[in-house]
């Protein structure tokens, strides 16, 4: 569960403990926008974690997947609030968030909680896979159509299309409102811990160099991006999810290179 009140709503998750003996850092999956912990990413991280003994966490935020809620409810702070609850709740130890589109920029607001709550020794590194950083104003309002900015105007919400198949969707006023209090461009951004970005280049959602503003907005900790030139927004082809599992295998050689804390 998560909230209180009128505003709690039951999140559904699976978890793994770590095999007996096992010391590598635990691993969370935060997945993306209107995906949820079944899908090829989740499923192939599970199976890696069971293989290899690390402790591991997926879950659905709320109206996604498995979870409580409606989907229409949902806004970037909720589903921040619920993956900060269930990390702290499910999970011991340094953790590696794994992050998928939106659910990069989820972990990067998570990991910056957790450093700001005093709990920067939780974040063993991110894994940032085609991260959605400040989607809803930089992937969403941006590229929103003359004809969608007055239908959002009229209606209070709009009909984004998706190439997946999957929609159209409402997007709400409210949504896109609530996420400018957690944008990120603008100043530096903190990790606290090593990243690794895992890119495609043939990204339409959300592009490479949208990734590459993100290494510019990093000075203060170690960041390593890999771009998959024929990569597209789902990195879910195996050669793909072979270079997310070699980057959570990789994050304890980018902890070597930590750079020292700054005051930013």
């Amino acid at each position: 569960m998560a909230g209180a009140g009128e505003t709690a709503r039951r999140l559904a998750c699976r978890r793994l403990a770590a095999r007996p003996g096992v010391e590598a850092a635990g691993v969370v999956f935060l997945g993306g926008f209107r995906s949820n912990m079944r899908g090829e990413k989740a499923s192939f991280l599970a199976a890696k974690a069971l293989e290899t003994g690390r402790a591991f966490l997926r879950f659905d935020y709320s109206g996604h997947g498995d979870s409580g809620g409606r989907f229409e409810d949902g806004t970037i702070g909720r589903w921040l609030d619920e993956s900060l609850a269930l990390i702290r709740g499910l999970t011991e130890g340094p953790q590696i968030l794994v992050g998928s589109s939106m659910g990069g920029w989820l972990a990067l607001l998570a990991a910056r909680a957790l450093a700001g709550a005093g709990e920067a020794d939780r974040l063993a590194g991110l894994v940032l896979a085609a991260p959605a950083v400040d989607m809803t104003e930089a992937l969403i309002c941006e590229r929103m159509s003359a004809a969608q900015r007055r239908e959002l105007a009229e209606t209070g919400v709009f009909l984004r299309p998706s190439r997946y198949g999957d929609g159209p969707y409402p997007v709400g006023a409210g949504f896109l409102e609530e996420g400018r209090r957690h944008l990120l461009f603008g100043a530096t951004v903190r990790s606290h811990c090593p990243v690794h970005i895992v890119q495609g280049m043939q990204d339409e959602d959300a592009p490479y160099r949208h990734a590459l503003k993100l290494v510019e907005h990093m000075p203060a900790d170690p960041v390593t991006l890999t771009l998959a030139r024929d990569g597209g927004h789902r990195l879910s082809r195996p050669q793909d999810l072979a270079l997310i599992w070699a980057a959570v295998e990789g994050i304890e050689a980018l902890e070597s290179r930590q750079i020292p804390s700054s005051p930013v």
